[in-house]
């Protein structure tokens, strides 16, 4: 008699499958589906990052106790970029080519998510990327699922334009492509609108910057001209939590200079106090304090899953809820995880949002989102002043900046062009981004 081997059946079954040249569908879905999580744990941006790891562990869990996807549960595979731009591109790789990932979710910076980028390209990856950003890219392998400028920048100027009467305007970022792209963007904008050079003031700093004290001299300065003035931030990580403590410390009052966020939520505030701060601005497309059911549902979920009665959510972690959510869906539309059926399918899937309405993924590979201005309370939170009377639908390409105003981005066939131009009638070529813009 022939021993039978002493392993799990179905293992034994497959195995002899195998033998013989056959496969067996009904094994092949024990395989989990691997999720890569490509955030910083460590380094300067970790502030902001690591509770997105978080979120996505989250959503991952509520997913595998409803009994997975496809019948399979979704392994997690998280790792740690450290707040290093060319160590991204390193984990990334490691994602795709050994962990052999269906799909990653990560980036904050828009330089890690440009150092990601031609691995994603190469490996025929597919990346969720969950924050704000300047535009002036359209990938096949990128899903932005945070704000492009006309879904955040443009109307918080507008805001600030209109509403609060500013005249004097301070671009303040982080020196990296993501503030001097979106400033570029900002200062066509306001030129376009009547402002003049003398009434722009731009300033960047590096990552992790703490001494502030000379340059919010110089905002206070700037803005005691005799003409409204307001800041515009993208200053990004740990740096906001010194920049806002020394506008308190010089007095520097929102009704007076006014500063609105592109990178300052929930999460960063819940470091500081805010009291001084009361009045100042940022611009999202979710704040915690939204007032749906679906809403309260997530937050009760997430404090749930942290054990903290105190932990707060914020619009990245939306950004990945939809994300994750909008991928679900088309990996059950595509009955597969396969990442080129998974492109095809995603287009035009339109889920629930946390603000009431509902989010859908365009051909351009944004999605539509609500804008909402809010006002920083003294607990933490945030006040919505104002918001948009619908979704908008994210632009890949700004129509403010002459190498970018005359490209479209749809990836559907027959097109599939990320920078096809409308008014030359050809496609850009193979390159994501527009050259003349990359910094």
């Amino acid at each position: 008699m022939i021993p039978i081997p002493t392993v799990h059946p179905t293992r034994w079954l497959a195995a002899s499958l195998i033998g013989l040249g056959l496969s067996s569908p009904a094994i092949a879905q024990e395989d989990p589906i691997k999720v890569g999580i490509l955030h910083s744990l460590s380094g300067t941006m970790a502030i902001s990052e690591s509770t997105l790891k978080d979120t996505l562990l989250m959503l991952i869990e509520r997913q595998n106790a409803e009994g997975g996807l496809l019948g399979r549960q979704i392994e997690p595979v998280v790792v740690d970029p450290a707040s290093d731009w060319p160590l991204f591109a390193e984990k990334a790789r490691e994602l795709l080519a050994q962990e052999e990932v269906d799909v990653i979710f990560g980036n904050w910076t828009s330089v890690s998510r440009k150092s990601v980028l031609p691995v994603v390209e190469e490996l025929n990856g597919l990346l969720f990327y969950p924050v704000q950003y300047e535009g002036e890219e359209s990938s096949e392998n990128v899903f932005y699922t945070g704000a492009a400028p006309n879904q955040q920048a443009i109307p918080a100027v507008d805001y600030l334009m209109n509403e609060v009467g500013a005249e004097r305007w301070v671009l303040a970022g982080t020196d990296y492509v993501y503030p001097r792209t979106t400033n570029k963007i900002l200062e066509a904008y306001l030129k376009a609108h009547g402002v003049a050079d003398e009434d722009i003031m731009v300033n960047y700093t590096p990552f992790g910057h703490s001494d502030w004290q000379n340059i919010v001299s110089d905002i206070k300065r700037f803005g005691s001209q005799g003409k409204k003035t307001a800041v515009v931030s993208t200053i990004n990580g740990d740096a906001n939590v010194p920049f806002y403590r020394e506008l308190g410390n010089q007095g520097i009052d929102a009704a007076d200079i006014p500063v609105v966020a592109f990178s300052v939520g929930e999460q960063e505030l819940s470091g500081i106090d805010t009291a001084p701060l009361v009045g100042h601005l940022a611009a999202w497309n979710y704040f915690m304090s939204v007032d749906t059911d679906a809403n309260y549902d997530f937050i009760d979920s997430w404090i749930e899953y942290t054990g903290d009665e105190m932990a707060v959510t914020n619009d990245p972690m939306e950004a990945h809820y939809l994300g994750f959510t909008m991928w679900k869906e088309a990996v059950r539309k595509a009955g597969t995880t396969d990442v080129d059926a998974v492109k095809d399918a995603i287009i035009g899937v339109s889920v629930p949002n946390l603000s009431g309405g509902h989010a859908a993924m365009m051909p351009n590979h944004h999605i539509t989102k609500p804008v909402l201005i809010g006002e920083i309370q003294d607990n933490g939170q945030f006040s919505i002043v104002w918001e948009t009377p619908s979704t908008v639908a994210g632009d890949a390409w700004s129509d403010y900046l002459p190498g970018s105003r005359d490209l479209i981005s749809d990836w559907r066939a027959p097109l599939e062009c990320g920078n096809y131009n409308v008014v030359e009638g050809r496609c850009g070529g193979g390159a994501s981004e527009d050259v003349a813009t990359a910094e």
